[in-house]
């Protein structure tokens, strides 16, 4: 971000888009609230402020992270209106971009595993986050008249999971680098059993039908 904007910004702002960072590059245990303060051109006293202890801050990040999503979504549907086949596919780009061009991984997944604790608050925000994310997905895989819908979802979500630790260990020219590929592999599997159950459920229909018309022209 340009120095000029992030100057710009209210210290509310600044501190949360200070403290992201900062727990990106050095975890958020690594960083404390003195370091925060300072590098986003503030004060203890105004970041407790705004923030009435660390777990608050953590949080509002990652509620932070979460509008960014918010945002990816909205992108899909004003790009491909009424088409959620193609906003899947979009779904697959936009996962490829976050599992290769992002060394650092996914930040609620690094926070998961920071805040192991199960009564930290920061645990809900990030189950809410992957569950809702998850469930967004299989909605669109619905909507794209995949029958396994559930099945694709969870099939994607581990797919983008997996990338992006996959980024984390082995690099950018590991596995990860194959995700588009494997993950429009995947969608046209799904689609085809869908097209080929479908077809299926139309011949027994029709079937059905000759059977009743045959007992009907008996019975005249």
């Amino acid at each position: 971000m340009e120095a000029c904007d992030f100057g710009l910004m209210r210290p509310r702002e600044r501190i949360i888009r200070t403290a992201r960072e900062l727990f990106r590059k050095h975890g958020i245990r690594g960083v404390g609230v003195d370091t925060i303060a300072e590098q986003a051109g503030t004060n203890k006293m105004t970041l407790y402020r705004h923030f009435g202890s660390k777990d608050d801050l953590i949080i509002a990040c990652l509620r932070d992270v979460a509008g960014d999503a918010e945002s990816i979504w909205a992108d899909f549907e004003a790009a491909y209106p009424n088409d959620p086949m193609a906003q899947l596919h979009a779904w697959v780009r936009v996962g490829a971009e976050c599992a290769v061009g992002d060394a650092r991984g996914c930040d609620m997944a690094n926070a998961a595993v920071e805040l192991a604790e199960g009564d930290h608050p920061a645990r809900h925000v990030i189950e809410e986050f992957k569950t809702d994310q998850r469930n967004r997905l299989a909605t669109l895989c619905r909507d794209a008249g995949i029958v396994k819908a559930d099945l694709l979802a969870d099939t994607l979500s581990l797919l983008i999971e997996g990338a992006r630790v996959s980024r984390q260990s082995v690099g950018a020219e590991g596995p990860c680098a194959h995700f588009i590929s494997i993950g429009e592999a995947v969608i046209a599997a799904f689609a085809q059993e869908s097209q080929k159950q479908q077809v299926h459920r139309h011949a027994r229909g029709k079937q059905k039908n000759r059977g009743h018309l045959r007992v009907a022209s008996t019975r005249t």
